[in-house]
């Protein structure tokens, strides 16, 4: 049995080994390392926050998510590709309600952006 997200280091976990996955990914890979191209880390900083903010109720992430992805080249392909990478990892890593909740969440986020785009 696995554990589920209870912490910021459960969280760091999630979002470097999903991020490993999206710069390595043929379809979104190319699109993320061009807009972030050296800024990882301060990209992966952020991540954290959003997702200790959305799964552990400890508000430190401060922003508005959509802005920075308004212009970029996706399409319904590339929302498709994200989540399944995005579920994939959680179901590799984790499993309870936190776990859910991140899966539920990362679908909402994926719905609206792309609705917005």
């Amino acid at each position: 049995m696995k554990n589920d997200i209870e912490n910021l280091d459960d969280i760091k976990n999630l979002v470097n080994t999903f991020y490993g996955k999206v710069r390595e990914d043929e379809l979104i890979g190319p699109i993320f390392n061009e807009v972030i191209q050296n800024r990882w880390p301060e990209h992966l900083e952020k991540m954290y926050r959003f997702w200790q903010t959305v799964l552990l109720d400890e508000p430190t992430y401060r922003g508005r998510p959509f802005l920075p992805h308004m212009k970029l080249p996706v399409e319904k392909e590339h929302f498709g590709r994200w989540l399944d990478l995005f579920f994939a990892t959680v179901d590799e890593l984790y499993e309870g309600k936190k776990a859910e909740l991140a899966k539920w969440q990362g679908n909402r986020m994926a719905e609206m952006f792309q609705l917005k785009i």
